[in-house]
């Protein structure tokens, strides 16, 4: 499928949410704004303590809930009664299957699994979201940082397409964690062979990796995170295929 297929329109990161006017990221109003502006939503899904899947980025609470715990330390209900820091509407986070019902095919999602604590979290995240998405009707790409959760994807029966988010893995605050030699493979998408993934979702300074610029040669569409301005966006399409942004109207 070729890149302006698959990719047609900018893509919202976490939804249009704008915290000066009380609509939070990965919310149902940032969701709905996104929408009704014409652009394909970008979001985020964790898992949490009894194996559901919701919609929110961080792997703690403090940011988002002003709370103290892991986002996967918490069950369901629990979850969806904590209201997002700033939100003007009280919105809190939804489950994965609420947002999918709250957008019915009205655009494209591109949904990011976060990275899981341990094997069988990630087996349960990949099937709960294969499940959901089995009777979901409108177009949806699964993405991740994480190579086993593409394998994970194809192992619970998804037969849509799958993304490898990447970037130049030398960013201590968020890599640190992750020793040298799979850094390397990470940033050289050595995983091509078990991932086989169909597109990349690159960090926008890291676009000339030569992995990146390799497989995009060769037809892989390449969206670009996360671009915050007109100028930064004109340099961002000369080697990408179409725009993951936040804090400005890219059209």
């Amino acid at each position: 499928m070729a890149a302006n297929a698959l990719f047609p329109h900018p893509i919202a990161h976490r939804g249009l949410h704008d915290f000066s006017r009380g609509i939070v990221e990965n919310t149902a109003s940032a969701f709905e704004a996104a929408i009704s502006a014409g652009f394909a939503i970008e979001c985020d899904v964790q898992l949490s303590a009894d194996g559901v899947p919701y919609i929110f980025h961080d792997d703690d609470l403090p940011r988002l809930v002003g709370r103290e715990g892991r986002s996967d330390a918490i069950g369901i209900a629990e979850v969806t009664a904590l209201p997002l820091l700033g939100s003007s509407t009280g919105d809190t986070p939804q489950r994965f299957t609420e947002f999918l019902g709250q957008v019915a095919g009205r655009t494209l999602l591109q949904i990011e699994l976060k990275r899981q604590s341990t094997p069988a979290q990630t087996e349960t995240l990949a099937r709960a979201v294969t499940a959901a998405l089995a009777t979901y009707d409108g177009p949806q790409v699964i993405e991740s940082f994480d190579p086993n959760l593409l394998i994970a994807m194809r192992k619970a029966g998804y037969r849509g397409k799958l993304g490898i988010i990447t970037y130049s893995w030398a960013i201590p605050d968020w890599d640190a964690d992750i020793p040298a030699s799979q850094k390397f493979a990470l940033r050289h998408l050595l995983h091509w062979p078990m991932t086989r993934f169909d597109f990349i979702s690159c960090h926008d300074v890291a676009l000339d990796l030569p992995a990146v610029k390799f497989f995009r040669a060769f037809g892989v569409p390449v969206t670009a995170w996360t671009v915050k301005s007109a100028a930064q966006a004109r340099e961002v399409l000369r080697k990408a295929d179409q725009l993951v942004f936040e804090g400005f109207d890219p059209r």
